[in-house]
């Protein structure tokens, strides 16, 4: 098992997780943007043999698209707290899928999900490891992993 996460490994669990629950085909794109404006931002925190989050993001209306399509209704017209639920669930299925290859011992928090316009998230002692865009029929995407590399669990992960 692994106790590294790869670009491409995290790429791979990203397009199964969509196709997967919304039959969403997605593509990784290299075309450098950043998520600005009105968004959502949810993440999980991984604990163990390797500490860091994962972190997903997207517009208000992607995240009222992806919610219709996972539970199978019409997408709400605002964010609701079904739309929050689906976002945290995408990134604890990353999260979880992530954590299957990895050593035993790395543990998953509970989804958080942040919803605003005007906020920065920093998880103390963490560094970007990795941000992935991803383009699809409802638009851009991101999935960043942060790591904690050399800090002992307990340490790892708080936000400021």
């Amino acid at each position: 098992m692994l106790t590294e996460v790869s670009v491409d490994m995290v790429a791979e669990i990203v397009k199964s997780v969509f196709l997967t629950m919304m039959d969403i085909e997605v593509i990784r794109t290299e075309e450098p943007s950043a998520p600005s404006g009105d968004r959502l931002t949810s993440f999980v925190q991984l604990t163990g043999e390797w500490n860091g989050a994962v972190m997903f993001e997207c517009t208000r209306r992607q995240a009222c698209l992806f919610a219709g399509r996972i539970l199978a209704m019409d997408p709400p017209e605002t964010v609701d707290d079904d739309v929050r639920d689906m976002l945290g669930e995408l990134a604890n299925m990353v999260g979880g899928n992530m954590k299957c290859t990895m050593a035993t011992g790395v543990r998953l928090s509970m989804p958080t999900v942040m919803d605003g316009s005007d906020y920065d998230l920093h998880f103390c002692r963490s560094q970007v490891k990795d941000r992935l865009e991803f383009d699809s029929e409802d638009g851009r995407f991101w999935v960043t992993i942060l790591s904690t590399e050399g800090e002992r669990a307990t340490d790892a992960g708080h936000a400021s």
